[in-house]
């Protein structure tokens, strides 16, 4: 069995490229099915966030990386060899370490952001629900659950959390000296949207409207920060009151356009917007930057405030790095044990046929009358000899062949370094 990771994200691949194979919710099971059908996979999870799009990947045989960066492509319409520079790929040990630090936000543009772990936990649970995960991925998925609890328990890497959506607010503070006279429209209402709108009433934002697809979702995240809550139809109305426009929905294409933003300027008479799009895929159309009163950011722009944050937290990502090695040397070892089980395994099965012939024997002997003392000390006897009768003979044959090695193997095995001491003392 082997390991693969094999991904884009935002140090390896452009936001052009990233959209182009973000996976959508709507084609996530699809996906996870088709994935390793057309791969060779056994195993496959999918993670697709903004910032990357990554396979964890486990092979009964041979890793095949060329097979799954094909499927990859070709899933999203596209040729390998367009996509072949911006990805990366790990495999067995280092495809576990990679997962460990992408679940504890060391490989994250805002370093140590807690949002990753539960998107990846999200990834998994799908996967799981498909049955598309069996026991090596979910050794190395625990393995990284285990590790990341740890780092964010022993380490101080996630004190004060930062994470994209804290990023957009920074910035839109640094444009508006004071959000207590802004209002701001947030377009979805997932978990970035919720984090953008706590962040901002904690910064007194003026007024606030959460716009969504699914009222009820909006409604209720509306409920909880003092927004207002409209459908995505709304939007073009909302604009024109809008100082402030945030978007992350999981739309499949943009769905706000140039002539949108042009007329609500118009009837802002001019009024300048700023705007932030977070989605992968874009939520909002490149075209609206060309826009001179608006000011049009996305989730690569942010990249400023990001190493603010990276400054602030290295000296915590040192002792999280360090966590992450001895959590990727502790699945190694449990790996190691692991393939000891099947051996184990028919080494209890073999004991226990016999010991059901002896003991059968035995009963047949204590039925007729027997001694029960003669018959205990026979099957004492009897299963001590066969028992010991192939690892003897198989010690014996090793020996005369000059297998030297396997001498102190057995030893050790069997433990018998005490008794090899007393027989050299009593000789």
């Amino acid at each position: 069995m082997s390991l693969l990771a094999l991904g884009v994200n935002h140090n390896s691949a452009p936001l052009e490229i990233r959209e182009k194979v973000a996976f959508t919710e709507s084609r996530l099971e699809e996906a996870l099915r088709e994935g390793c059908a057309r791969s060779g996979a056994s195993e496959l999870v999918i993670l697709s966030t903004c910032n990357r799009t990554e396979l964890f990947v486990a092979y009964d045989g041979d890793v095949d990386c060329v097979a799954l960066g094909h499927w990859l492509a070709r899933f999203h319409g596209l040729a390998w060899d367009d996509l072949a520079p911006y990805c990366y790929q790990h495999v067995d040990l280092e495809a576990v370490r990679h997962l460990t630090r992408v679940g504890a936000g060391l490989d994250s543009m805002v370093l140590g952001e807690p949002q990753i772990l539960g998107q990846i936990k999200t990834a998994y649970a799908q996967a799981q629900q498909l049955n598309v995960v069996g026991s090596q991925l979910n050794q190395m998925f625990d393995s990284c659950f285990t590790v990341v609890k740890q780092i964010r328990t022993e380490t101080a890497i996630g004190a004060n959390p930062v994470s994209v959506a804290f990023a957009a607010v920074s910035l839109s503070k640094r444009i508006f000296s004071r959000l207590d006279r802004s209002n701001a429209l947030l377009i979805g209402a997932g978990e970035t949207i919720e984090l953008v709108a706590r962040h901002l009433r904690e910064n007194g934002i003026a007024n606030m409207t959460i716009a969504n697809r699914t009222l009820s979702r909006s409604e209720s995240l509306a409920a909880e920060v003092g927004a207002r809550s409209v459908s995505l139809d709304a939007i073009a109305e909302e604009l024109v009151a809008a100082d402030i426009v945030i978007s992350s929905t999981a739309a499949p294409i943009a769905i706000l356009g140039k002539g949108a933003v042009e007329a609500a300027l118009r009837r802002r008479k001019h009024k300048p917007i700023f705007m932030v799009d977070i989605a992968v895929p874009r939520d909002i159309e490149p075209q609206v930057a060309e826009l001179s009163d608006v000011y049009l950011y996305t989730v690569d722009d942010l990249k400023e405030i990001v190493e603010e944050n990276k400054r602030s937290r290295q000296s915590e990502a040192v002792s999280a790095e360090q966590l992450v090695e001895q959590g990727v040397l502790s699945f190694e070892q449990k790996q190691r044990e692991y393939r000891a089980v099947d051996t184990v395994k028919a080494l209890r099965s073999h004991a226990d046929d016999i010991r059901q012939s002896e003991l059968q024997r035995a009963l047949k002997l204590l039925a007729r009358g027997d001694q029960p003392e003669v018959v205990l000390e026979s099957l004492a006897r009897s299963l001590t000899n066969k028992l010991l009768h192939a690892p003897s003979a198989n010690l014996k044959r090793a020996s005369a062949a000059g297998r030297d090695e396997v001498i102190p193997l057995a030893d050790e095995l069997f433990a018998l370094g005490e008794y090899k001491s007393l027989d050299s003392e009593n000789t």
